[in-house]
């Protein structure tokens, strides 16, 4: 069976880092801003500033495309040789994602069977965890909605989280045909226990970001949902500890009718969060950064990074040619799934019945693609 029915897109990418700035204002793009350092009581400080690098494709969950690498890295190198520049704030617009990874859009319908392709693209993917890595200013992560996938990992890169409590926080690789090597597997194991990074990297678990704050993940997460002037934490989420089954659960989603309620109710309110406590804690953060010796703090921040360096670096090459290759095959098959599911009602392929093509040695062709992709409703 033929697949013409899977878009493609024959536009070459340009994968080469140019002079000009790869940001604007209409999306998809990357928006830089220098904001005036203010003080705890709101005044501006003369000559100083705080750069906030933010991911504006909000109709895509903030998915980076290949533009919006460049302007992310382009980005974290002038705040980092900015001399007027006190701290880095990476974030997004709107207040469902601050970011759900590479545009699955552009990997299938460009990338999708085009390895060589996809390898230049993970180049740039790779320099762009760099520049955050390398960033010499340090970089919080202002984490106004879901953060999954690759944007799971470029935020792991930064140095400090503080998340919208309706955040989410997880991987999605080995469901949709990829796997967690842009960072995750290197980063977790740092962060978590082996096998709470194990899990969280294979299980594609979307976690709560009161979860992860108990996990030590993040440094902490507010309510965005205001409601008749008093503050609603996500009502989906348990944030008493109790009992259950033996286990303390705490962080996790409810369920049943009560689920149903409370998500009834963040999507009624969820259009109108409000960041005010979340941001009032990245300037928190920032005034303590202002009120340190510059070169002291860079110092100190660079002696932490280096331990999440050490094994992005030593990995990241290796990754990024398994990653290129494995675009010819599960990619290829898991994107085009995601991409498609308007048009077949499915965003996974059926992985039984692949399962059972690769025990019986069948070619990875378009007719075992077939197979197992979904088939377009009638």
């Amino acid at each position: 069976m033929a697949l013409e029915w899977m878009p493609r897109d024959n536009e070459i990418k340009d994968h080469t880092l140019h002079t000009e700035v790869h940001w604007g204002t209409e999306a998809p793009c990357v928006v830089y801003e220098k904001r005036p350092l203010t003080d705890p009581e709101g005044n501006v400080v003369e000559g100083l500033y705080v750069s906030w690098i933010r991911l504006n494709n909000p109709k895509q969950y903030n998915s980076y495309t290949t533009e919006m690498v460049k302007g992310v890295i382009a980005g974290f190198e002038n705040a980092s040789l900015d001399r007027s520049v006190v701290a880095t704030v990476f974030t997004a617009t709107g207040p469902y994602a601050f970011c759900t990874g590479g545009n699955t859009k552009e990997y299938s319908e460009f990338y999708g069977l085009r390895c060589d392709e996809y390898g230049q693209y993970m180049e740039l993917f790779n320099h762009m965890v760099d520049s955050i890595l390398a960033c010499k200013k340090p970089v919080i992560c202002r984490v106004n909605g879901m953060r999954v996938a690759g944007g799971q990992e470029i935020g792991m890169a930064c140095d400090i989280a503080i998340a919208s409590d309706l955040a989410i926080f997880g991987q999605a690789g080995p469901r949709h045909g990829s796997a967690p090597v842009g960072g995750a597997s290197d980063f977790l194991p740092w962060y978590l226990s082996i096998e709470d990074a194990m899990w969280n990297c294979v299980s594609c678990e979307m976690w709560s970001a009161y979860k992860m704050k108990m996990k030590n993940l993040i440094s902490k997460c507010v309510p965005v949902l205001k409601v008749d002037g008093e503050w609603v934490r996500n009502p989906m989420i348990i944030t008493d500890r109790y009992v259950e089954d033996g286990e303390i659960v705490y962080g996790e989603y409810k369920r049943g009718d009560e689920a149903k309620e409370a998500r009834a109710f963040v999507k009624e309110h969820q259009p109108n969060a409000d960041f005010e406590l979340l941001d009032k804690e990245v300037h928190k953060i920032v005034w303590t950064f202002a009120n340190l010796f510059p070169g002291c703090l860079i110092e100190s921040v660079d002696s932490i990074r280096q331990k999440k360096k050490f094994f992005w670096d030593t990995m990241k090459n290796s990754h990024r040619h398994w990653l290129a290759a494995n675009m010819g095959g599960e990619a290829f098959l898991g994107f085009g799934a995601f991409n498609t599911k308007r048009i077949t009602g499915q965003d996974t392929i059926d992985f039984i019945k692949f399962r059972q093509n690769i025990a019986e040695s069948k070619g990875w062709d378009m007719d075992m693609f077939a197979e197992v992709l979904g088939k377009p409703k009638e």
